[in-house]
C-alpha cells in the first residue's frame, strides 16, 4: 500500500469514533427499514425471512458507514471499486465489531484485477468466463476458505449488460466445478427495467441446475432485487437482495 492510502486508512480509523450521532441514526434506521420490508416481502410470500440475505451495497460509501451498520449487526456488504474496497477491507478487520464482515465483489473483473479479489473478497458474484475463474482459483491463498463464486447471467441478453447467456452457462459450469480452490454457490442476474419475468426465469434456470447437478453440494444462493424491485424478487425466491441507495442514499 502507498503512503497516501495508508495516510487515507489512518483518517479513516481515527474517523470511525467521531461518527456524526444524527448520521449514524439516519443511517441505522434506513438500514432498519430495509430489513423490515424483506420481512414483510417474505412473509407475503410465506417464506422465512432467514431465507433471504440483505447485502448492502457500500460502494463509494465510507469505512465509517460500513462500520456503523456493522456493529448494528450488519454482516454482509457489496463492493464494486476494487481499490476503494480493499482499503475499507484493510481498515476494517482490525475493528471492534467489525471482524464478522462478509466482503462481496459485485464489480466488473478484468485479468489485472484477479489477485486482489482473490486475496480480499469472501464471494465474487460476477464471474463470467472460465479464464477469470481459473485466474481467481490459481490465486486464492491456500489459507483462505475457497472463494465463494456466483455466476452472472445476462438474462434479457442486454448488450449493455455483462454475464454469461443462458446457453452458455452448462459450459461454464463444467469447467469451474472442477476449481478446488472456488466454490459455486449459484446465480446473480441485474436484468432489464421492469421486467419482473426475468426473475422467474432466473429462478427456473437456477432450480434446473440443481436438480441435474447434484454433484454441486452448496448450490443455495440466488442474488437478484435491488433497492427498486426486491420485493418482486423476494416473490420470485431470490435468497439475496443487493441494496444500497436504500440505505446508503443516492451516491455523492
Amino acid at each position: 500500500m502507498n503512503i497516501s492510502s495508508q495516510q487515507v486508512l489512518k483518517n479513516v480509523a481515527i474517523n470511525l469514533s467521531n461518527n456524526d450521532e444524527a448520521e449514524v441514526q439516519h443511517l441505522t434506521e434506513n438500514w432498519q427499514q430495509v430489513k423490515t420490508q424483506v420481512v414483510q416481502a417474505c412473509e407475503q410470500t410465506l417464506r422465512a425471512p432467514s431465507s433471504v440475505t440483505l447485502l448492502a451495497v457500500s460502494k463509494t460509501k465510507s469505512a465509517e458507514m460500513v462500520a456503523t451498520l456493522a456493529r448494528q449487526g450488519q454482516h454482509d456488504f457489496g463492493e464494486n471499486y476494487l481499490q476503494e474496497a480493499i482499503e475499507k477491507i484493510q481498515l476494517l478487520r482490525e475493528q471492534v465489531g467489525c471482524k464478522h464482515i462478509v466482503w462481496h465483489y459485485i464489480g466488473s473483473i478484468q485479468r489485472n484485477k484477479t489477485r486482489d479479489i482473490a486475496e480480499n473478497f469472501d464471494w465474487v458474484q460476477t464471474l463470467e468466463r472460465d479464464i477469470i475463474a481459473k485466474r481467481l482459483n490459481d490465486q486464492r491463498p491456500a489459507e483462505l476458505l475457497p472463494l465463494n463464486i456466483l455466476i452472472q447471467i445476462n438474462i434479457d441478453n442486454e448488450d449493455s449488460k455483462s454475464g454469461c447467456l443462458p446457453e452458455q452457462l452448462p459450459e461454464l459450469l463444467k469447467t469451474i466445478k472442477n476449481y478446488e480452490r472456488l466454490q459455486l454457490r449459484g446465480l446473480m442476474i441485474i436484468p432489464a427495467k421492469a421486467n419482473t419475468d426475468a426473475f422467474k426465469r432466473t429462478k427456473q434456470l437456477f432450480d434446473d441446475i440443481k436438480r441435474t447437478h447434484p454433484e454441486l453440494s452448496q448450490w443455495d444462493t440466488l442474488s437478484m432485487g435491488m433497492s427498486d424491485d426486491m420485493t418482486d424478487a423476494i416473490a420470485s425466491g431470490t435468497t439475496m437482495v443487493r441494496v444500497g441507495t436504500a440505505i446508503f442514499g443516492a451516491r455523492a
